[in-house]
């Protein structure tokens, strides 16, 4: 017989995994964003596409990128109207991160932390 304790530790577990998103990473040179601040370059910043954004819902979260065996992670601060399904647009600095800025669009998986 299970115990309520085991019960909830198996939820909590479930509930808590992370949800990798996949889609195609571009840079962008930020400046003023659709959540109402100014980043550049060197910003560790992210554009998330319309969906993802959710009207801002996601402004000021964290999320974690992978791709080519490299990690970073970047603030979400503007929205990416052309950006595809789960697709991102980064700063040069978090792009730089993951690969060589001419290769301008790179297959990254992403999720919030």
């Amino acid at each position: 017989m299970y115990s309520k304790a085991m019960i909830f530790a198996a939820v909590a577990a479930f509930t808590s995994t992370v949800s990798a998103l996949s889609g195609d990473m571009t840079w962008f040179n930020p400046g003023l964003g659709a959540c109402g601040r100014t980043d550049n370059d060197g910003s560790p910043v992210v554009a998330l596409n319309s969906a993802d954004y959710a009207n801002g819902a996601h402004c000021g979260k964290w999320i974690t990128i992978q791709a080519n065996g490299h990690q970073t992670a970047a603030q979400v601060v503007d929205l990416c109207p052309g950006c595809g399904t789960h697709g991102i647009d980064v700063a040069p600095a978090i792009f730089d991160d993951i690969a060589s800025l001419d290769v301008g669009r790179v297959k990254v998986t992403w999720f919030f932390q």
